[in-house]
């Protein structure tokens, strides 16, 4: 058995894939100038199916909802973020490696002939200022640092991974447990949509978005025996998202991840 534990304090303690066949996803996105590279691994995504009318209020100018197969969904996502570079060389004092959650929902933008597939950041959790304040600053996303902690297990051929944060004097998680071998999503599967949107979309309070690439390699991913939130979303995400959260996750799934680049952003 291997665990590992991270935390500030001690806290209290399937989806089968789609088969559908579709071929317009890039495989992966050229680069730019580098704003920041890090690894981010164990991606834990719960995602839920969700009335597009609660999310048009965050989708930012020139963009508009993506779907898949009619469906709108949003994802709460949990992972680790490491070896975290700015510009791609230059390492952050006792910042490198710390943990996300975040809720994020789906967009596209037409630029040409070209179909930009993006995701956009409802709230942003992390547990050290300094990065919650950098994000804000040159991005303008929704970031909260809160005390944080996560657990990565390996059992009898199951492997479990869990992401906590705590709010006021609750402790909120994401807790799944995959099984099997990790492979590449099926061409046109929910896994491959989630997984394979490489732009970022944020909204400024002036008006219009910043739009931004992230590159990496099509990521592996598990088969969830289990997988739950458990927690109360609504000083985050609000009354009518935190409803949809309290619901049971159209799909779950954990990705591999990879070693990514996200790109500078410019002002649309």
């Amino acid at each position: 058995m291997i665990c590992q534990f991270c935390a500030s304090v001690q806290p209290a303690r399937g989806f089968q894939m789609n088969r559908i066949t579709r071929s317009d996803h890039p495989t992966f996105v050229s680069a730019d100038s580098v704003f920041l590279t890090a690894e981010w691994q164990h991606l834990a995504m719960l995602n839920y199916e969700v009335d597009a009318s609660l999310l048009l209020p965050f989708v930012p100018a020139g963009t508009e909802l993506d779907h898949w197969n009619g469906r709108v969904f949003a994802s709460l996502v949990g992972f680790r973020f490491l070896r975290t570079k700015l510009f791609g060389f230059l390492p952050i004092p006792f910042h490198s490696n710390f943990e996300e959650v975040n809720l994020r929902f789906y967009v596209r933008r037409l630029v040409g002939n070209e179909v930009r597939r993006g995701v956009v950041f409802i709230r942003e959790l992390v547990p050290r200022r300094a990065i919650a304040f950098v994000a804000r600053t040159v991005y303008k996303e929704n970031y909260v640092a809160l005390p944080m902690a996560y657990e990565i297990r390996s059992d009898g051929g199951n492997l479990g991974v869990v992401y906590r944060w705590r709010s006021g004097n609750r402790w909120n998680e994401i807790n799944l447990t995959a099984a099997g071998d990790a492979e590449l999503p099926m061409e046109g599967s929910i896994e491959q949509f989630i997984t394979e949107h490489y732009w970022g979309y944020a909204g400024q309070p002036s008006g219009g978005c910043v739009e931004y690439r992230v590159t990496h390699p099509p990521w592996k991913v598990w088969q969830v025996r289990q997988s739950a939130f458990d927690g109360d979303g609504e000083d985050f995400y609000g009354k009518e998202l935190a409803s949809v959260l309290r619901g049971k996750p159209a799909s779950a799934f954990l990705a591999s991840g990879s070693a990514v680049e996200v790109m500078r952003g410019r002002r649309l």
